[in-house]
């Protein structure tokens, strides 16, 4: 590959831990901003560049103003792009210093290529919003920057570029901030910094410049290497969604997948969803061998000390911290097919590990990018952005965005043409009915570990016993000797109760399960039958969510 280029002077770049950690960023702004400029001045300067790399872009330069060597040619790989002297696609670019690593997703500026911007911002810590220091704030800059707000990155660096073509003149940059700042008092952005900059000649992008001496901040690079990232992840809620189940011999049966969020450690409790079972953490298994305790996003081997029916879809929680479970959803969408969302149209809908099928309800609204508007929707076109109301076939176990960037993302998928259509953000859950509260059916099963049921039992003695029994095991369950309107047990159902009646008519509901142990049967067994209702091959239809 030849030898990496040399920096021009060796304290370019500061060097420092021996334990780099990484870092996403993605950059993003208007036509001709400079950014594929930017992060081949980076990568040139911070010597991740190979000679037979240089040696090329050397070649391939027809751009003039660059002295040719146009850097730009670093990441502006396809055809297309080097002869419009635009960015297409997504580049993904890779360079390292002593103190960090760090993965570049070069995004495209021109509105017809939002959807691959999303789709480069989707996984980024931090995003590097370019304004081109002759033109200021334009309406892709605002756009990149919501979109930006809207994924959750939670830093971004603003660089007004090509200041060269403005002198370094403090009120150019001044002004641009401030308009920028106006702008983004109305997104939720936690970081923000304004760095002045010229791509072209390399000023405060790796070492700071002597052109803008009324800037008395960081370099590019100095920021990048230094904004703290370790409490960007949610190190809070354990969410493990489960991919495949591990099963090398008969004496281990592990579960594998990556943590999401959270920390789990060993003898931890745990819950298993959709079942509600509980157990506790025996073993976490990497390719190193067990370790005490795993975090996000490590990817991890985890063995329960129970054995217990898992599979892939399924999702491990903390036992004490349950995640949201529903069929209803609501979400922004970023839709990013040229074929308009329908409402009522079956899309797959892919969320963590499990793949569902799903359909849009409603759209609430669109965003108007330029002000921020709500406005009035029955479908979103192409790079649209809204807020949708989704309806999946089978529960999804979920967070909001806001909270949890794993389990509250997903993707739409055409079932026809596998092409993805869309990608969302959970806002919140959906009622289930209109009118309902914010509590669903799914949501209780999770939180109790059990459905809804009747158990018919005429012996009071038998029926108080496994009362006590299926209390003590964390059950809501409640005796009720004599008859009961039909109103209060739909109602007292639809909390979630197990009912122990002496008898049952037809008014309860048809998606209720009722259970009728024999005399003599123990209240073990009628807690083992309750437990089996969760097989939907053995008891389909019996979930009040009609699944």
């Amino acid at each position: 590959m030849g030898a990496l280029v040399q920096a021009q002077e060796s304290q370019e770049v500061t060097f420092a831990s021996p334990a780099p950690e990484l870092l996403r960023f993605t950059t993003a702004g208007s036509v001709d901003d400079g950014k594929s400029t930017l992060i081949g001045r980076l990568l040139y300067d911070s010597k991740g560049v190979y000679e037979d790399q240089v040696a090329s872009i050397r070649k391939a330069t027809r751009n003039q103003t660059t002295g040719g060597l146009d850097l730009s040619l670093l990441t502006d790989g396809l055809r297309a792009e080097r002869e419009q002297g635009i960015t297409i696609d997504v580049a993904y670019r890779y360079f390292s210093t002593a103190r960090r690593k760090f993965i570049i997703a070069d995004t495209p500026g021109h509105e017809q290529y939002t959807r691959n911007m999303a789709t480069g911002a989707s996984t980024a810590n931090l995003a590097i919003i370019l304004i081109d220091a002759r033109y200021g704030v334009l309406p892709q800059s605002r756009r990149h920057a919501y979109i930006s707000s809207l994924l959750g990155i939670p830093h971004m660096v603003v660089t007004v570029n090509k200041m060269d073509l403005v002198e370094f003149r403090q009120e150019v940059f001044d002004r641009i901030r401030a308009d920028f700042e106006a702008f983004a008092s109305r997104l939720e952005i936690r970081d923000i910094e304004f760095i002045p900059i010229s791509a072209l000649d390399g000023d405060n992008v790796v070492k700071r410049s002597s052109r803008t001496p009324w800037y008395d901040g960081p370099s590019l690079l100095e920021f990048l290497e230094t904004v703290p990232i370790a409490s960007d992840r949610n190190l809070t809620d354990f969410r493990f969604p489960v991919q495949t189940v591990i099963r090398p011999n008969l004496d281990f049966r592990g579960f594998a997948g990556q943590v999401a969020s959270g920390v789990v450690r060993r003898g931890d409790a745990v819950m298993v969803l959709p079942s509600g079972r509980r157990s506790r953490v025996a073993e976490i298994v990497t390719w190193d061998g067990s370790v005490e305790e795993a975090f996000a996003p490590m990817s991890v081997t985890i063995r329960l000390e129970h054995e217990l029916d898992i599979s892939r879809g399924d999702m491990l929680v903390a036992e004490n911290d349950p995640v949201h479970a529903g069929r209803r959803l609501q979400a922004t969408v970023v839709w990013m097919n040229e074929k308009p969302l329908a409402v009522r149209q079956p899309y797959l809908l892919k969320h963590t590990s499990q793949m569902v099928q799903a359909r849009v309800r409603e759209v609430r609204h669109r965003v108007d990018i330029q002000t921020l508007d709500r406005e009035p929707a029955d479908a979103l076109q192409l790079n649209d952005i809204g807020l949708v109301e989704l309806e999946t076939h089978r529960p999804l176990f979920f967070d909001a965005y806001a909270k949890n960037r794993s389990t509250g993302s997903f993707i739409l998928i055409d079932p026809l043409t596998n092409e993805t259509v869309g990608a969302g953000m959970i806002v919140s859950a959906a009622s289930e009915i209109a009118g309902e509260g914010r509590v669903t059916a799914g949501e209780r099963r999770a939180r109790f570990g059990h459905r809804p049921a009747i158990v018919v039992i005429e012996d009071d003695e038998q029926a108080y016993a496994a009362e006590r029994y299926l209390f003590d095991r964390g059950c809501l369950v409640h005796v009720s000797r004599g008859v009961l309107p039909s109103q209060v047990v739909s109602e007292m159902l639809a909390a979630g109760v197990v009912l122990v009646l002496e008898s049952s008519d037809d008014s309860v509901p048809r998606d209720i399960p009722v259970l009728r142990p024999g005399k003599g049967t123990s209240p073990e067994q009628i807690w083992t039958d309750l437990l089996s209702l969760d097989n939907p091959q053995e008891h389909p239809n019996l979930c009040g969510e009609g699944i």
